[in-house]
């Protein structure tokens, strides 16, 4: 997977060995102070992180190091001395360094957290009660979660808008009929993963009724889905994650999941637990960048690093100077 919303369910116990050993063999010592000459603007008055030295942290995909920028500089704008310890490799490792302590705070996906790291198989239809219910369990692990974006990184089936213009499909269900309608016509690039699981192609197909015979069904690379999806010829449908800055740059269009059968990933602030007890202005200062975060901005700034070839810090600055979170000093 492109990183998506992390590892999710797969792998969890090896990850956290793997994790284990790649926290403890970096040490975390790496990183770099953010220097950027930034002051207050709608967020930051009076500077409430003076003389706090805070680290941020993030896992190595192009939203999520976007996202650990963004607080970053708010941070640096309210006063604080911040270190860059983003684009940690995998989910597993920025987990753990907030964990632990080694990092202060970064920006997770509450799906993420109820399946991979609480270890529960089924996720929670609502958004808001999986946030709450993360949030409350996540505690006991030393992790305060501040409440959530309405941006949602989850699973979707998309076509591009040649194939549409055939077929007309807004919903998984209408691509569900038409499979039973013409089950030639539907075709599905996925990865080898996403085929088998029960959260993923797998449980779809029961909980729509879709039917897709086994050789309608074409498993690649996640880079290779959305470029097939576009060409229109290898497959009808494709997997992509919702947030993906490809799904404008190639025109696609997303079918909304109108069974909600997919688990919610929308993103959140997650705080080490000591860091928020001493410092619980982070939660003023984050809480407006999060309101401000939809899935369809996510999917302008993606595009803007995996398309246009932008630095994510570049991307996080500009849209916080913009939105006037903060100022150029």
């Amino acid at each position: 997977m492109r990183g998506g919303a992390g590892v999710r369910a797969a792998g969890l116990a090896g990850a956290l060995v793997l994790a284990a050993l790649a926290v403890s063999g970096c040490g975390l010592k790496s990183g770099s102070p953010m220097v950027d000459d930034v002051t207050p603007g709608k967020l930051g008055q009076g500077e409430p992180l003076k003389g706090a030295s805070l680290t941020v942290t993030s896992k190595n995909f192009s939203e999520n190091i976007i996202l650990g920028q963004m607080i970053g500089l708010v941070f640096k704008a309210a006063g604080a001395e911040v270190l860059d310890r983003t684009n940690l490799p995998g989910s597993i490792s920025a987990r753990e360094a907030i964990v632990k302590g080694d990092a202060d705070a970064m920006y997770e996906y509450t799906g993420t957290g109820w399946i991979t790291y609480l270890g529960n198989s089924a996720p929670i239809p609502d958004p808001r009660r999986q946030w709450e219910a993360v949030r409350d369990a996540d505690r006991r692990n030393g992790v305060v979660w501040l409440p959530q974006a309405a941006m949602d990184n989850t699973y979707a089936l998309a076509v591009s808008r040649k194939n549409n213009e055939k077929y007309h499909l807004r919903t998984l269900s209408d691509a569900a009929a038409l499979s039973r309608k013409d089950p030639s016509a539907v075709t599905v690039c996925v990865e080898n993963e996403f085929a088998s699981r029960d959260d993923g192609l797998l449980g779809m197909r029961k909980a729509y009724g879709m039917r897709l015979p086994a050789a309608s069904i074409k498993k690649m690379d996640a880079g290779i889905i959305y470029t097939q999806v576009s060409q229109s010829h290898a497959c009808l449908l494709g997997e992509v994650y919702t947030t993906d800055g490809r799904i404008r740059a190639m025109d696609l269009t997303v079918l909304e999941d109108d069974r909600h059968f997919f688990p919610h990933y929308n993103a959140a602030p997650v705080v080490h637990a000591a860091t928020y007890e001493k410092y619980p202005a982070l939660a003023k200062l984050l809480d407006p960048v999060t309101a401000k975060l939809s899935t369809a901005v996510a999917r302008e700034l993606n595009a803007q690093v995996d398309v246009d070839g932008r630095d994510p810090h570049d991307v996080a600055k500009e849209w916080l100077l913009k939105e006037g979170f903060i100022k150029a000093g």
